[in-house]
């Protein structure tokens, strides 16, 4: 039997409350909540109450996407929205409070297949041999031995920024090189960590301050450093060693990936790595590699 006697607010609580249940990212949940309240509040002008979420039908949900382009929002961003609305009404569905979700009648927006321009191995070992080795004053010699840690983990092992920054002390096996990592949705993985990132690690390690924080990456004031932070450590360097500001964590994720399928690696051992649940996700990162190849062929063969 259908529960109808319910609000639509309160089903987006409920809805909410599972996600962190489900222990999804604290970074996906505040983006399905910020476009939660936003629908919320699109139905319910001057204060009104919203329509039940029985009412709602896909008539409704393009009149929000329609709002959301009138805002301004890009065919990626309302694709997002669309997204966290579809798993909210599967969660009613789910829940006995609707028969059917609404959303599955409304197609996704197109959105342009395109990939950011990944650093040559040339330009990525550039970038960390210019990390300031010189560690110079005792208040500056662990910032920079742990700034120097946060490039090697994320080139020499391929990690999220979310994932870098969740790392314990305890995740390292630093006898055999070997990390453990928790990835989307808590799945763990154990990723490799060639020399590079196992002298910097020890290290930092000598100069890590001394506390009972379990995490790896400390903050100024010996708490565990955020997402955040690392971006603009990493594009704090950027800027200062190539000049190019649009570097970001996820950009040395990326030529980890197209690097290791330059020189030969398995696209299914990439795969692993990277904590991919499909197969095509890891071929998104890999494309411009493809590209490339078919580049010197087309120069170099002679049947081209």
């Amino acid at each position: 039997m259908l529960r109808s006697n319910t609000t639509l607010a309160a089903e987006a609580g409920r809805f909410l409350e599972s996600l962190a249940r489900a222990n999804l990212s604290l970074h996906t949940r505040r983006s399905y909540a910020s476009d939660l309240k936003l629908f919320v509040e699109h139905f319910s002008p001057s204060g009104k109450a919203p329509p039940a979420p029985s009412e709602f039908d896909a008539l409704k949900i393009r009149e929000f996407m329609a709002e959301c382009y009138r805002r301004g929002n890009s065919n990626p961003s309302v694709a997002r929205k669309l997204s966290a609305l579809r798993s909210f009404f599967d969660f009613l569905v789910r829940e006995g409070v609707i028969p059917h979700s609404p959303a599955k009648l409304v197609a996704t927006p197109k959105t342009a297949k395109t990939l950011p321009a990944v650093m040559t191995p040339e330009e990525t070992n550039a970038l960390l041999d210019g990390l300031p080795r010189q560690e110079g004053s005792e208040k500056n010699a662990a910032p920079l031995a742990r700034d120097r840690l946060i490039f090697e983990l994320l080139y020499g092992g391929g990690l999220r920024v979310g994932e870098l920054v969740g790392l314990d002390l305890e995740d390292f096996d630093r006898g055999d090189r070997w990390i453990r990592v928790r990835g989307k949705g808590r799945k763990e993985r154990l990723v490799p960590f060639g020399r590079k990132a196992g002298e910097a690690l020890d290290r930092y390690l000598q100069l890590r301050p001394a506390t009972d924080q379990p995490a790896l990456l400390l903050n100024s004031r010996k708490g565990r450093l955020t997402a955040r932070s690392v971006e603009r450590i990493v594009k704090r360097y950027a800027v200062a060693l190539m000049g190019d500001p649009s570097l970001h964590p996820h950009s040395l994720r990326h030529a980890f990936a197209t690097h290791l399928l330059s020189d030969g690696a398995d696209l299914r051992a990439i795969q692993e790595l990277l904590g991919h649940a499909s197969l095509s996700t890891t071929q998104k990162y890999t494309q411009l590699s493809l590209e490339e190849l078919m580049k010197i062929y087309d120069r170099s063969h002679p049947k081209a």
